[in-house]
Formats: C-alpha cells, structure tokens, sequence
C-alpha cells in the first residue's frame, strides 16, 4: 500500500526540523493521520486554527472516534415495551368507589328531570297534539291521494307530452294504470281492515281500548301535524355546545400560538406525529397526549394559555394545559373540558353530611378540572394559602380546619385576624379561638404560638426519650398519639390573614422567631401550622416561613412575585401561573405539596350553616370522647396557655364508649396513668380511700356512685364494687354544657 505524500505548513524542508538520527540527505515523508470515518456522517469543513499556527504533537497519533457509533440505533423489542406507559384497563371514575356513586347520583338524578320535565307539561303536548290532528288528517289523505295516483311521475309523464313521444307516453301511462290500481286496492283494503276494527271495537270492545285507541289515533295526526320548526315536545335539558376535540383542532389552536418551531414542524409535516396516544374521553372533558417539536416546552404552552383558549374557540376556564411531569419537557397533557371549571356545580363535601377523619390519613380537599377528588394529608405538613381578597381563600381554609375538627384527637387554635367571623363555627370545637385584627386578638394569638412553641419543646423530649422500638422514625405515630398519657395528639395552629400579624410593630419579630422554628421542626412531632394571606410579600410572609412550607394552594394573584411568594421559586416559569385566574375562577387554584405533582384544583364549598352543621356534629363527637377542652369547653384561656383539666372530660377519655359501668378503682388508675402530675397521688391511696377519692370529686358534678358489676384487671372474680356509670358522665357533660349556654 502506497501513500501519498501532502504538503504540511508545520513542516519545513529544512535542516532544522530533522532529528538528529535522520542522516543527511533523508526525505521526510509525512503520512496522513488515521481517521475513523462514519460513512453517514457529514463531513465538517471548517477546521479551528491554532493561534500560532503550529499543531499540537499529539495531533499525529490522535484517532479520531465517531460521535454516532455504528450498530443498531432503536431499541429492542423488550426495550420498547419496558419503556411504554400503559394505559387503565378499567376507567379510574370505575375504580373509585366515591367517582362511580358521583357518576350513577347524576345519572338518576338527569332521568330523574328528564321525566319530571315532561310530566309536567302532559297536558299541554295532549292539547297541542288536538289542535294540531285536523291538519295531520289533512296531511294524511293528502298523502294517501298522492301516493294512489302516482303524483311522483306526473313530471316524468309531463316531459313526454313536451316532447311529443307518443311511444313513451303510452308506455309511462300503462306502467302508471298498474301501479294506480295497485295501490288502490292496498288504500281500500287498509280503509276497510281500519273501519272493521274500529266497529268491533265500537260493539264488542271494553271502554279502555277503544279510549286508548281513539287516543292514539289522535295523537299520531297531531304528530303528522307538528311544524317542523315547532315539535310538540321540547328538551328537557340543553345540550352543551361543547365540540369533540379533534387533531385538527388542537394543531389549528398551535400553531395559531405564534411559536416559530412550532410553524416549522407544520411545514414539515409534524402534524400526524404529535399525538403519542388517540384523543380519548377524560371525565367530563377530552384528553390529548402531545410531542411538542424539539426546543419546544410544554411550558411555553401555558404561558399562552388565553391563546389556545382562543384557537380551540373554548372558552378559558375548559382549556388546561399541563407537563407530563414524568416524561420530558416537550409532552403536554392537554384537557379540554365540556364545561367552564367556573361555572361547573361545586360538589358537595364528602365529609359535609357525615363521617369522621384522622389526620394521618388523607381528607378529601378539592375537586380537579375532571371532577376527581384531590386528597390532602396535613399530618407532617405545613399549609399555606394565598390569594387576593374575594378570591375564596378563607373558605379553602375553612375546609382543612373542619376536617381537623372531624379528628376528636386534635386540638385546634383558630385564629382569624380579619374580624369578620368567617371561622366562628369552629369556635364551638376549639381549643383557643379568636376574631378581629385588635391588638387584644393579637396578643391572644401570640399566647397560642407560645403555647405551641412550648409544646414543641416538650414534644421534642418526649420522642427523644421512647425507645428506639416503641418510636423508630423519631416522630408521632398514629399509635404514639392513642396514647394519652404522652400527649402527642395532633395540635392543629391556624392563623388566617397572618399579614396582620406578621406586620404587627410589637409581636411581628417574635411571631416570625417562633413559628419559623414551629414550621422546620413542628412536622414530625404532630404540629400542623396552617398560614392564609392576601397580601404575599417578603414584609407580610417572611421568606423564612414561605420557603419551609410543604402544602401550598394559590388562587387568584396579580403578579410573578406573589405568585412565587405563594408556590416556590420559579413556579411562574415553570408553568404554574395562578395570574391567569379570572375574577370568576373564585375557590380555583394551584395545590402543591398534597401529591407527587400540581395540580389544579377548586377547593369543596361550605357555607357557614353547613359549616355550623358540621361543627356541632364535631362538638358531639369530641364530648362522647372526652377531648373537648379549652375554650370549647368553657375554659378559661390563661395567660401561659397551662393545659387545663376537666375531671369529667378526663374520665371520657379514659372510659372506652363500650364501658357500661367501670369500678371506681379502675377508673383512678387510668387517670393516674393519663395526667400523672393531677391524679398521681389518687392512686397511690389503699383500696378503700381509692374509690371514696373519686366519689368525693364526682359529688360537684352531681354524678352518683354506686355498686357496679365487672371483673379485676388481673382477671380475677367478677363482683360487685363502688363503681360509675359511663353514661351518666356524658349526661354530666351535657347539662353543665348547656347551662353555661344558657348563662
């Protein structure tokens, strides 16, 4: 093999550029560089140039590798198919079972006014129908003649006199003579069949029959006899105008978005690859699964959101874009719903009615574009909520608060700094509860953040303290917080309108320090803080306490900062703009945090009597267990927020409801065992002082003590000792409730 030689601008023919080893007279013969060369590759002509016009040494033993290496470029089959997302055999609204009753309620209840509609105006399609048969009469005979002498030909037969064809006149006219006395002969035998049936009707037949028959004859000409314009029955519903989505539409809608990639990928048929799945009904909506040309985001998609409402000719609140969060930054989700989100009839509460929650375990919180439940656990989160004001922020919070309330566990401070009473029936269910933006409600909100941050500290020592076995994830369990005794039951600490605070010339330093320090170390010992504002800026939210918090939800906001304040940094870039909300997308919002992705959501709607409702339903709930403390409970709030106790409260929680009757002694022990510092001394007395103790803190209360059947902790011999009744507790409870109702 020969090669060649070239000429190089590096090497000189001279004496200088020799080895020392090269003997006089030696040619050196250059021989080009190996160069692995991908025969699909193209080839790149402009080379970069040293600065000094000398080549690197290494540039002769170089090989150069090809970027794309030879070999198969798609993946395998199995490869393929391991990489595919698969699609829900069985519709998600089948699999849930609160989304099935949803879809089957509304099912009845459309048939239901479906024919409560037409029930109604009976009577008037059956005066319509009667008016209108003497024209169906006319109608019919009219087409019965029509018919028997073949009127349809008459233009044909016509067209042969024009032309003077007698051959096929005469032709037409026998083929007509046949068809005529056909049909005659079928009219008369009709007529004749109608006229016998109507007689023996008439002679033989019962009353009823020849009513329903006369009826129906009726009604049938009145039928023949309606306009076409004016149909005797009308609908009862109005369909929707909402067009099927199409792939046609949607591209219409992108390319009408003023992308330059986007118009690119058009003209170069981009169309019929963008949609990696068919279009497919969603709830009440259509779905399209879409790959955006290349440096196209889906983000760049919703920031035109008003556009593509426009190019879809739908109105905004239908048109939702989103990321497909698990795959790249050019898939978007697009949903296209029948119906305004805004306009659409707010669902009722699932709780509203009945039930009761723990809060380690998720609430329902909100309804998504398809009419989904959004679930929200608040146990080992924080929660904040933004908006500007009338755009339903206190009503979001409103629905976390009753569901706390729904927890008889939990122990609520409420506090709403706006004065209008908007959280007043949670008055009724909660530990510490205040209203107003006074210097007075102020205070008393600072006294439950002290109360909280001490908790915080105590709570802190306690889990430190158990067992590595008993508490091995160093936080509260739902079975750390059953046990009474250690008082790690939920605390719930809501504060709506928490600028005024925040801002406050005495206590806004101190609010910052302390709930700073409840929202980074409050989670995992069973403190839920939850934050609501109208006005998110660095002064009225500290960045501290924004940055920390887990759940957010953002309605209705004016600019990028507030925007950000509310749902993180970068939020706004990322897509998640609540400055599109409208002024009538009122409880619609934005909600991080409650799952692995954001979501839109609108929160459930409750006003303040089915909030009432729901409270009073709590209260009865907390006092059959004995958790109704602090205010709720006609305490009075101290200054240090010391844990009160209530004597009968205390021996609800201890006494299960399936207690009948407990001995006295028993009952000591359990409290000795709930509030060691209170009743500890109780059980340390002998058998017969023990149970006299009680008896002697129950006379007050008016509660009677006598002999009760049960057995010894140890399973000893039944027998009957001093002992009290579980019901007569509650009745205790009740009466001394409602006195100081009274009062």
């Amino acid at each position: 093999m020969t090669h060649d030689t070239f000429d190089r601008p590096d090497i000189e023919d001279d004496e200088h550029t020799r080895d020392d080893d090269t003997p006089p007279g030696g040619e050196v013969i250059p021989f080009p560089r190996e160069t692995a060369v991908d025969p699909d590759a193209e080839i790149d002509h402009d080379q970069d140039d040293d600065t000094d016009g000398e080549t690197d040494q290494d540039d002769d033993t170089e090989v150069r590798v090809p970027v794309d290496p030879p070999g198969r470029s798609r993946p395998t089959w199995s490869e393929s198919v391991r990489g595919e997302q698969r699609r829900d055999v069985i519709p998600a609204w089948l699999r849930s079972r609160e989304a099935l009753r949803e879809q089957s309620a509304w099912v009845l209840d459309h048939y239901k006014h479906v024919f409560a509609f037409h029930a109604v105006r009976t009577p008037v399609y059956a005066g319509t129908l009667a008016l209108r048969s003497p024209l169906g009469a006319a109608r019919l005979v009219g087409g019965a003649l029509r018919w028997v002498s073949d009127a349809d030909g008459r233009p044909v037969r016509a067209e042969a006199v024009r032309k003077a064809d007698a051959a096929e006149y005469l032709k037409l006219a026998k083929h007509r003579d046949g068809k005529v006395r056909l049909r005659g002969t079928i009219l008369a035998a009709a007529v004749l069949a109608a006229g016998v049936l109507l007689t023996a009707l008439l002679l033989a037949g019962p009353t009823w029959a020849l009513v329903v028959t006369l009826l129906g004859v009726v009604a049938g000409l009145g039928w023949a006899g309606a306009p076409e314009d004016r149909p005797v029955i009308g609908p009862a519903v109005v369909k929707a105008q909402a067009e099927k989505l199409s792939s046609g539409m949607v591209l219409r809608a992108l390319g009408a978005l003023g992308i330059a990639e986007i118009n690119k990928a058009v003209a170069k048929g981009w169309g019929p690859r963008a949609f990696v799945a068919p279009i497919t009904r969603d709830g009440p909506g259509w779905r399209a699964d879409i790959d955006l040309p290349y440096g196209v985001t889906a983000v760049d998609i919703i920031e035109r959101r008003d556009r593509l409402a426009s190019g879809l000719r739908r109105p905004m609140g239908c048109v939702w874009p989103e990321p497909a969060y698990d795959q790249h930054a050019g898939r978007l989700v697009l949903w296209v719903g029948d119906q305004d989100m805004s306009q659409a009839k707010p669902a009722v509460w699932p709780l509203a009615a009945s039930g009761s929650v723990s809060l380690f375990d998720p609430i329902p919180y909100a309804t998504d574009q398809r009419g989904r439940v959004v679930l929200m656990s608040l146990m080992y989160a924080n929660m904040l909520i933004g908006a500007m004001p009338g755009m339903g922020k206190t009503f979001a919070l409103r629905i976390a608060l009753l569901a706390a309330a729904l927890d008889t566990t939990a122990e609520l401070h409420v506090w709403e700094l706006k004065g209008t009473g908007d959280l007043s029936p949670l008055e009724q269910v909660a530990h510490a509860y205040g209203s107003g933006a006074d210097d007075d409600t102020i205070a008393g909100t600072m006294d439950s953040i002290r109360y909280v941050h001490t908790e915080l500290e105590r709570r802190a020592k306690v889990i430190s303290g158990l067992p590595r076995d008993v508490c091995p994830e160093n936080k509260v369990t739902p079975e750390l917080a059953a046990k009474k005794r250690l008082r790690l039951h939920p605390l719930v600490l809501a504060v709506d309108e928490c600028q005024e605070l925040f801002t406050h010339e005495k206590f806004g330093k101190e609010a910052d320090t302390k709930l700073t320090a409840i929202i980074k170390r409050g989670r995992a010992l069973g403190i839920i803080l939850l934050l609501a504002t109208q006005r998110p800026d660095k002064d009225s939210l500290p960045t501290a306490i924004s940055a920390n918090v887990g759940i957010r939800f953002c309605l209705k906001v004016m600019g990028q900062t507030e925007n950000d304040m509310i749902l993180g940094t970068s939020s706004y870039k990322n897509g998640l703009r609540a400055t599109t909300f409208t002024l009538k997308d009122r409880g619609i919002g934005y909600l991080v945090g409650a799952g692995p992705e954001a979501s839109t959501g609108r929160s459930f709607y409750v006003d303040n009597p089915g909030a009432e409702t729901v409270c009073t339903r709590a209260r009865t709930a907390r006092i059959a267990a004995g958790t109704l403390t602090g205010q709720a409970a006609g305490e009075s709030a101290d200054t240090d927020r010391t844990p009160v106790h209530d004597l009968l409260a205390d021996i609800l929680a201890v006494v299960e409801p399936t207690e009948a009757k407990v001995w006295n002694e028993i009952v000591v022990d359990r409290l000795a065992e709930l509030r060691p510092d209170v009743y500890g001394p109780w059980a340390t007395l002998d058998s017969q002082a023990k149970p006299a103790q009680l008896t002697t803190a129950l006379k007050p209360f008016g509660v009677a003590v006598g002999q009760v059947w049960g057995t010894p902790v140890d399973g000893g011999k039944g027998a009957n000792r001093r002992g009290i009744t579980r019901d007569d507790i509650t009745a205790a409870v009740t009466k001394r409730d409602g006195n100081r109702a009274a009062d």
